[in-house]
């Protein structure tokens, strides 16, 4: 594997058509697509391609579960902007994917999964380890694939991959029967080229939406932009910018946005949403005119429905038709690709005055912004975003991050600031706790140049942490903070809020995370005071492999601010009394 002579004979299969084995086809083709890395745990009905494998330059990662195996390949595609590739057995291997794959899904992450199944002659028969993979992912897929028959392997991958990537990005499930690993046929790499993609036929932007759209940002007052996942996807950093830039209009995120606008931009307001700053909430409330891109006005983002954004005219750019519409009713829809829509449109917008409408925005920040703070004081407890902002100061941003889910996910999202694209991974639709070790992992893989943080709490650390012997066994560099309260932060939050603070099931006893590191081999810290945050954090970052920092943070702190379900997307709730962490009465 990985031998000179292996990637010899993979190039000959690519460019001659030879007789091999189904086993021997899928690792061809995956080298034909690009694909260097692959994320899998092996078992009998996937053991003839993992025979094969020897003979093709592709690595393997042996993740200790197979979950593990469909976040890696998560966070490498998010990290890398390629698709990621998960591989596991039949039965309970392939079911152990599923809620790898559906977070793929809910956040549009172009991944393929490949899974062996029992032979052809026995499907359907509740043959050992069988399940109806393909069934069973039909909600949480693209598009997948049961391939019986040998000849029908390399085309059924070929165009997985295309359907991954084309469009709406997403994860493709390819399930193979033993006998089809086991068949032979002819390989042909060319001959297998699916049909060119064919967009939609509603993804056309006609002449008449682009005038509208350029007519209603000449006129608007007080617009803002608000930039989604789909700004990184799209490639469309450096037009979001442009656009921003020449009309003067300020830029909120979302929290899958976040990065595909640069933190540190005068225009760049901050975070949208049910966690997001209040100023942000306020201008889109206030604003004439809301200019989406590539983003879909989830829940978490629009709060009450009924009364999001009433006075705002709405343009909604976007790739995929069945989101236009759909939750929020839009005055121009121009369905497309973002970056090519927005290439079309820049050219007919002027450049626009909006400093009162910046001037606006900014008074309503108040005397102190707190994510602003360059320095937040010391109260003499160890809070969440302490560690965060203190992390992000010590790294100057430049870091890949992948959080967990939960409070500490949106901590990071408030204070570590990021400017570069891709340099956030983490679970948004679904919000899959367990998420950020392995995410972490894919992510280092495919860009072992960069400096990967993982930022987890207690408890959805302690659901994929197996995954740090995989870190062990790779040999890879990844530093883990951990936010440890004690507690199912967000949900302590939400029973001290909306349950009169019945704590049911929320309280957690942990292991000595320092201790479970150490028993993998890892060495680690638990840091309980601020001044212990800086050296703890440059500790990690010297040591030549893996390091754990556990930081024991006040137990009964919360995010804020924060919108109940149900509200208004002005309707926040506020810190009540004296802020711990600035000495101002809100944050």
């Amino acid at each position: 594997m990985g031998t000179k002579e292996s990637t010899q004979a993979s190039n000959a299969h690519l460019t001659t058509p030879t007789r091999l084995t189904g086993a021997e086809i899928l690792w061809a083709t995956l080298v034909g697509e690009g694909v260097t890395d692959v994320f899998g745990y092996p078992g009998g009905a996937i053991l003839p391609a993992y025979d094969a494998l020897r003979k093709f330059p592709i690595h393997h990662v042996l993740v200790r579960h197979e979950q593990g195996a469909a976040h890696m390949a998560d966070g490498y595609a998010r990290a890398s902007g390629k698709v990621g590739v998960a591989i596991a057995t039949s039965g309970p291997g392939a079911t152990n994917l599923v809620t790898g794959i559906a977070t793929a899904m809910l956040d549009s992450i172009p991944m393929v999964c490949i899974t062996g199944n029992v032979p052809s002659k026995v499907l359907g028969t509740d043959a050992f380890q069988e399940v109806d993979i393909t069934g069973i992912t039909l909600p949480v897929t693209k598009h997948n694939f049961l391939v019986s028959k040998t000849e029908e392997l390399a085309g059924a991958l070929r165009q997985a991959f295309q359907i991954a990537q084309s469009g709406r990005p997403g994860p493709v499930l390819v399930d193979i029967t033993k006998d089809a690993q086991q068949g032979t046929a002819i390989f042909d790499f060319e001959a297998a080229k699916p049909q060119p993609y064919r967009p939609h036929p509603m993804l056309r932007v006609e002449e008449a939406g682009l005038l509208h759209a350029a007519e209603l940002i000449r006129n608007a007052k007080q617009p803002v932009i608000l930039a989604g996942h789909g700004v990184m996807e799209s490639g469309a950093m450096e037009q979001v910018r442009t656009l921003a830039e020449r009309a003067q209009i300020p830029v909120a995120l979302t929290l899958l946005g976040l990065g595909g606008f640069p933190a540190s931009h005068p225009l760049n307001l901050g975070m949208m949403g049910m966690h997001g700053e209040a100023w942000v909430n306020h201008a889109i409330q206030e604003a004439d005119l809301l200019i989406a891109c590539g983003m879909r006005f989830d829940d978490r983002v629009t709060g009450n429905l009924a009364t999001y954004a009433t006075k705002a005219k709405k343009i909604h750019i976007e790739v995929d038709p069945a989101e236009v519409n759909k939750n929020v009713k839009v005055d121009v829809a121009l369905v497309g690709d973002l970056r090519a829509v927005l290439e079309d449109l820049l050219p007919r917008i002027p450049g626009r005055d909006g400093s009162a409408w910046l001037k606006t925005i900014d008074a309503s920040k108040g005397a102190v912004a707190v994510r602003d703070i360059k320095n937040l004081p010391d109260s003499g407890h160890l809070y969440a975003a302490h560690v965060v902002h203190d992390l992000w100061r010590a790294t100057g941003g430049n870091a890949v991050v992948a959080t967990d889910v939960g409070q500490h996910q949106m901590w990071e999202a408030q204070y570590f600031h990021h400017d570069q694209p891709r340099s956030l991974v983490t679970s948004g639709g679904l919000g899959t706790m367990g998420f950020a070790l392995p995410a972490a992992i894919g992510a280092k893989i495919a860009c072992p140049e960069k400096e990967v943080w993982v930022i987890a709490g207690d408890g959805g650390f302690q659901m994929t942490a197996a995954e740090l012997s995989t870190i062990v066994q790779e040999k890879i560099k990844i530093n883990i903070a951990i936010i440890n309260n004690g507690y199912l932060g967000m949900v302590r939050q939400w029973q001290e809020f909306f349950y009169e603070r019945n704590y049911a099931a929320s309280g957690m006893v942990s292991p000595d995370f320092v201790k479970l590191a150490d028993a993998h081999g890892i060495p680690g810290l638990t840091v309980r005071t601020r001044a212990e945050v800086d050296d703890a954090v440059q500790q990690a970052r010297k040591a030549d492999g893996p390091f754990l920092l556990n930081f024991m943070v006040e137990k009964e702190d919360s995010v804020y601010p924060m919108i109940p379900a149900g509200n208004s997307l002005h309707e926040m709730i506020r810190r009540p009394g004296k802020n711990p962490l600035v000495e101002s009465p809100e944050d």
